[in-house]
């Protein structure tokens, strides 16, 4: 389960963002784009979703939750959740196979409850942040793009 949650570090998604885009064609490069544009929407609302709630964590409250580490900070939402499902989907929008990455973000956010850092109701709002966040990306991305493409055609023209 360590190695599942590691899926949902900002480590993780920094570096295979890089490699995406130093490595790979077009394609990847958009998907790198769009999920470290997702990454950091996501990141700015956990932190603050977590400040208003201001949620303790299980092993906090419920004496008989075990955890494996502690973990600072709120526990509502799970910012592993929200980064998981806002890099993976966002992956899924340029990349295609959304089984492969809807699995791979739900498996960060089973880690962070078999963990004992997040109730089950902190990834799933985690996960409904990161959905949101991830289309907001790709939002975001549809018009950067129409923009540039909008601004290249009127100077062809003229």
């Amino acid at each position: 389960m360590p190695l599942l949650t590691f899926g949902g570090t900002q480590a993780f998604w920094v570096i295979l963002c890089l490699l995406l885009y130093l490595l790979g064609g077009e394609d990847e490069r958009e998907a790198a784009f769009m999920a470290l544009t997702a990454l950091v929407l996501g990141f700015f609302l956990s932190e603050a979703l977590k400040m208003v709630i201001a949620r303790p964590r299980p092993y906090e409250v419920i004496g008989w939750v075990r955890h494996a580490t502690v973990a600072g900070g709120y526990s509502m939402p799970s910012g592993h959740a929200v980064a998981a499902f806002a890099g993976f989907i966002s992956l899924y929008f340029r990349l295609g196979r959304p089984w492969f990455f809807i699995i791979l973000a739900s498996l960060v956010g089973i880690s962070r409850i078999y963990l004992g850092l997040h109730y089950p109701s902190d990834v799933l709002a985690g996960a409904v942040l990161g959905v949101l966040c991830a289309f907001t990306a790709l939002k975001i991305d549809e018009r950067v793009k129409c923009f540039g493409l909008c601004r290249f055609d009127r100077l062809q023209q003229n």
